[in-house]
């Protein structure tokens, strides 16, 4: 049912950080309890004497247990690590105050938050939730077997708690409703030990009676916590997290996400209609294999986010990719230069889609595309589809000196970014070792082709890489010495960005110790350097950043394209004279950006994904298909190095350090997956303080000039 589905979504997408919240909500109250009393001594002890006494303890004992609780149990319980074992003795010691000093509502509901912590766990958005499969098949003594336990203690003590929460609350609620007068006085005293009286007459009288019988029966608990809540919002006098109504609301969160537990009548409907159902599971699988095929070729960021949009679409998504994973391709001049490794800027597709039954992922490269028959052969195989979304990206683009690839690698794959991080730190350590001065010259001198983004952060990653990161590391000569060179045709750096920012990037690089060379024209690249306008310089490492060219794709269909092999598509992103095909991404020329051609950045990709998406869930459900293709340009972004970057967003410009950080915070959340993210703020912060030089490794084996350019004209984009 509708309302189910809904209900499931609210459980998986907003209840990890409603959890989270309660949490540090909770954390918080015993955190500056805890210091509070840390810090006033004598009162904690006087409390633990006089107002908090415990027979089993003495004063001392009992403040200094309670103090440890409450700051060890709250941080535990805010960062979501052995979040039972910190619930449990914050659950004790939150009865403890209730039962042996004055009752108190907000007392029973730190109790009920805790045994719901102590039974189910935290959420999605916890340490625990992302160790847990890890130590299930650990070696470490007796943890799988607690690992386990706990799994079953979540399973089936969970429904059972939330029925008893939900008969608790319940009753309070029944008792404020039947007679709000009476509570007052001496019984209204000794059922406020158990149940939240104070709080439940906040409901309105009425109010509160039906839902109490809705909520002792578990009939229809999602809906009546809904409304209970909203009720509380809209009605109250002042803000519900000023008084004990945010509790209630909490209670009200558990109930929508997770039901009214196992002793409910919610469950005894659900397995009826289940029961009724369950023949219907061969015509699911029926439906799935007749369902519309859209078949996605690239899993850069086009066609990934072509496919998470069409995940609730009803279409059969096959995804095919040469590589099995995502590359965020803007941080692979990071592994090249050594500050981050090849795990932190990718992400395997497969994981991705683990929780997307419609969406299959297939490795291997596209050779052809039959659009009369409408398939796609990838090697001996080839695959139908209704819909075609074509995201290939580019690769790299000599201008028709492709003699020149072997001398002077471009930067698109992991491979890429690992070949010239080994030519990069193999040219110092063989400076180390060479006894003529001129080839230790040649071998430090580093020359990037190319003055757009990519090779503007190369050329002050490399630069920082040998002033910063090798410091004190080589005896034969200073790191700080090597020459970084950058060569662009162009008058300036950073055609694309203001002419103001470009000369703030160059002043910059020039900071560093590189040497910009403009309107220079390469002419010759060998083994030994590279001639510019006439000049010769010896480079024993000459990296490409010059240009890009599309993939094979135009010629696969036959289309028209410009001179960069990008398709030239419609105003809809589909292939002219072929209304099911769309291309995107660095695959097509779309002059969607008010005229101009859509630039070739991450951002465009995923809107021309996401448009495409809806153009095609618009033709599946029948429903008029949305407007032309409308790019919006968010803004361009160049780091220089530490503490030096430019940013253009039209009326705002910005470099420096403020740049800097906006750099940062931009691509670190455009990264794919929490462990990526996590890792690459952590390494960059450590690089920080420390100028360390990153993940300085040497991997794979030199290959001759010769092989290394048949490899490249034998790979074939897809």
């Amino acid at each position: 049912m509708k309302h189910e589905f809904l209900f499931r979504v609210f459980t998986k997408l907003a209840w990890p950080k409603i959890d989270l919240a309660i949490r540090l909500w909770l954390a918080q109250l015993f955190f500056v309890s805890g210091v509070l009393k840390l810090t006033h001594w004598q009162t904690a002890l006087d409390l633990a004497a006089n107002e908090y006494p415990v027979s089993w303890m003495t004063p001392v004992t009992a403040a200094y247990t309670g103090v440890s609780i409450e700051l060890i149990g709250a941080v535990l319980l805010a960062a979501g690590f052995l979040t039972r074992y910190a619930a449990l003795p914050l659950l004790i010691l939150s009865l403890v105050i209730q039962f042996s000093y004055l009752p108190f509502d907000n007392q029973l509901f730190w109790s009920a938050l805790f045994g719901w912590y102590a039974i189910h766990g935290a959420g999605a958005l916890s340490i625990d939730a992302l160790v847990r499969r890890g130590l299930a098949d650990s070696a470490l003594p007796l943890v799988p077997a607690i690992v386990r336990a706990s799994a079953w203690v979540r399973t089936h003590g969970g429904p059972v708690y939330l029925s008893l929460l939900r008969i608790w609350l319940s009753a309070a609620l029944l008792l404020a409703g039947v007679q709000p007068a009476a509570m007052h006085g001496p019984a209204a005293a000794g059922w406020s030990l158990w149940l939240p009286l104070a709080t439940a007459v906040s409901v309105p009288g009425s109010v509160a009676l039906i839902a109490g019988v809705f909520l002792l029966l578990g009939l229809a608990t999602r809906y009546v916590s809904v409304l209970l809540a909203a009720s509380l919002m809209i009605g109250a006098m002042m803000d519900p997290r000023l008084s004990d109504s945010a509790y209630l609301l909490m209670i009200f969160a558990l109930f929508v996400s997770f039901g009214g537990g196992v002793l409910s009548a919610d469950r005894l409907i659900s397995h009826w209609f289940t029961g009724q159902a369950g023949a219907g599971s061969a015509d699911d699988a029926r439906a799935r294999a007749t369902a519309p095929r859209v078949l996605i070729i690239g899993a850069g960021f086009g066609g990934l986010s072509c496919a998470a949009a069409l995940r609730k679409s009803g279409a059969a998504v096959t995804i095919v990719d040469r590589a099995n994973h995502h590359l965020f391709q803007p941080l692979l001049y990071q592994v090249a230069t050594a500050a981050l490794s090849p795990g932190d800027i990718a992400a395997p597709v497969r994981t991705l889609f683990r929780d997307a039954p419609q969406t299959q992922v297939l490795l291997g490269a596209v050779t052809g595309i039959d659009t009369a028959q409408r398939r796609v052969a990838i090697g001996a195989r080839s695959l139908a589809y209704d819909y075609l979304v074509i995201a290939t990206g580019a690769a790299h683009s000599y201008f028709g000196k492709d003699q020149w690839a072997p001398y002077a690698p471009g930067l698109k794959r992991i491979e890429d970014a690992t070949e010239i991080r080994r030519r990069i730190l193999t040219a110092f350590e063989r400076a180390e070792a060479a006894e003529d001065a001129a080839e230790r010259a040649a071998l430090l001198t580093f020359l990037i082709v190319g003055g757009g983004p990519t090779g503007v952060e190369l050329a002050g990653a490399i630069a920082e890489l040998a002033r910063f990161g090798m410091d004190k590391e080589f005896r034969q000569f200073d790191p700080a010495s090597a020459r970084v060179i950058l060569v662009q045709s162009a008058p300036r750096l950073l055609p694309a960005f203001p002419e103001k920012l470009a000369a703030i990037a160059q002043a910059s690089l020039e900071k560093l110790g590189v040497e910009v060379l403009t309107r220079s024209r390469v002419e010759q690249i060998d083994a030994d350097g590279v001639a510019i306008s006439g000049r010769r310089i010896a480079a024993r490492t000459v990296l490409w950043a010059a240009g890009v060219m599309a993939s094979p794709a135009a010629q696969w269909l036959g289309a028209a394209a410009d001179g960069a092999g990008r398709i030239k598509v419609n105003a809809d992103l589909s292939v002219p004279g072929l209304p099911n095909v769309f291309a995107i991404g660095d695959t097509a020329l779309s002059e969607r950006w008010n005229g101009q051609a859509v630039p070739g950045l991450a951002p465009a990709a995923k809107q021309g994904g996401q448009y495409v998406a809806r153009r095609i869930m618009a033709a599946l459900a029948g429903r008029p298909a949305p407007g032309p293709f409308i790019y919006r340009h968010l803004g361009s972004l160049a780091t220089i190095g530490r503490k030096s970057a430019v940013a253009d967003f039209g009326f705002i410009k910005l470099w420096g350090a403020p740049a800097w950080w906006l750099w940062g915070l931009v691509h670190v959340s455009f990264l794919v997956g929490l462990r990526n993210r996590v890792a690459t703020m952590m390494n960059w912060f450590w690089a920080y303080l420390t100028f360390g030089g990153g993940i300085r490794l040497i991997t794979g084996a030199e290959v001759p000039p010769v092989l290394l350019s048949d490899q490249r004209s034998s790979s074939t984009a897809a």
